[in-house]
């Protein structure tokens, strides 16, 4: 199973906005489409939204999210992350506990 952590950097004064949009729109969709939201935080000094997603298949990661990105239900959410994040760190992490 492949899981990321994603660090957003968001645009100031956005940050309860993305976080509330990411929470009842993408979350869902996301978990409709097989994957697993592990943990999110958000780090307010910073500005940035950290969570952890995971896909355990069969599809690969890479395939189920672009499947995600692709589908009429990711685009009919209306929700540009551009509108909201200055920048996004994805690393693929692997459990050691």
């Amino acid at each position: 199973m492949t899981t990321q952590l994603r660090i957003y950097t968001v645009r100031p004064g956005r940050l309860d906005a993305w976080v509330a949009a990411w929470r009842t729109l993408v979350v869902p969709l996301r978990r409709r489409f097989g994957f697993e939201i592990s943990g999110s935080w958000v780090d307010v000094e910073r500005q940035q939204h950290i969570w952890l997603v995971s896909h355990p298949g069969p599809q690969s990661f890479e395939e189920a999210n672009v499947d995600y990105w692709r589908s009429s239900e990711r685009v009919a959410l209306g929700l540009d992350p551009h509108d909201y994040l200055l920048s996004e760190e994805i690393r693929t992490v692997d459990p050691v506990l």
